[in-house]
C-alpha cells in the first residue's frame, strides 16, 4: 500500500541551495566564527529574499530532501548494529533543540521531531509536514537547525566534519550523471 507521504511523490526542491546553507552553518560552528554570525545571517536573509515565493518553496523542499537523505543514512547505520534509529536519534535531536531556545521556539520542536520520525520511517518529511498546512515563519530557522543537527550527528559518527555534506553532494553528482 502506497502512502500519500511516499518519497517518490515528494518534490525534491533546491537541494544545492539547501546544502550550501547547511555547509555554511557547519563551517561557521566548526571554525567558531561567532563574530561573523550576524553577517552570515544577514547574507542568508538577502539570499532568501532574492529567491521569491517559488524559490523559497524550493529551498524548503530541498532542505526536507536533505533531512530525508540524512535520516536514511542514520537509519541504515543504526540497522547495521541492530539499533532503532528513532530510539537513538530522536531523543538526542530533541535535547539539542531544547538547548537552542533563541533559534528554536519550544512550540515547533514537536513538528521538527515529527519530520525526523517521518524521515526515519521512510516517509517524505515535506509531504508529512504539508498535511498540517503552510510552513510558518517560526519554523524556518528550526527547519535549518534540524538539517544542521542531523548533519552534525552524522559527522560525529563518521569522525569527519565534512562527511554529511560530501555524502549529499556525491549523491547529487551521481543523480546528475545518471540523467546525462
Amino acid at each position: 500500500m502506497s502512502s500519500n507521504c511516499d518519497p517518490r511523490n515528494a518534490p525534491v526542491g533546491d537541494v544545492d541551495a539547501a546544502l550550501m546553507m547547511i555547509d555554511s552553518r557547519l563551517k561557521s560552528v566548526y571554525e567558531d566564527r561567532s563574530e561573523s554570525h550576524s553577517e552570515q545571517q544577514e547574507l542568508l536573509k538577502q539570499y532568501v529574499a532574492s529567491l521569491g515565493p517559488g524559490g523559497i518553496d524550493d529551498l524548503l523542499d530541498g532542505t526536507c530532501t536533505i533531512i530525508y537523505m540524512l535520516m536514511t543514512w542514520l537509519r541504515k547505520a543504526h540497522e547495521e548494529h541492530d539499533k532503532d534509529v528513532i530510539e537513538y536519534v530522536v531523543p538526542v535531536f530533541v535535547a539539542s533543540m531544547l538547548r537552542m531556545p533563541r533559534s528554536v521556539p519550544p512550540e515547533v520542536i514537536p513538528t521538527m521531531a515529527g519530520m525526523v520520525v517521518a524521515a526515519g520511517t521512510g516517509l517524505s518529511p515535506n509531504l508529512w509536514r504539508m498535511q498540517y498546512g503552510d510552513w510558518t515563519e517560526a519554523e524556518m530557522t528550526p527547519l535549518e537547525a534540524t538539517a544542521f543537527l542531523l548533519a552534525e550527528q552524522i559527522n560525529r559518527i563518521a569522525d569527519d566534519r565534512e562527511f554529511a555534506v560530501r555524502m549529499i553532494a556525491e549523491a547529487l553528482n551521481r543523480a546528475d550523471a545518471d540523467k546525462g
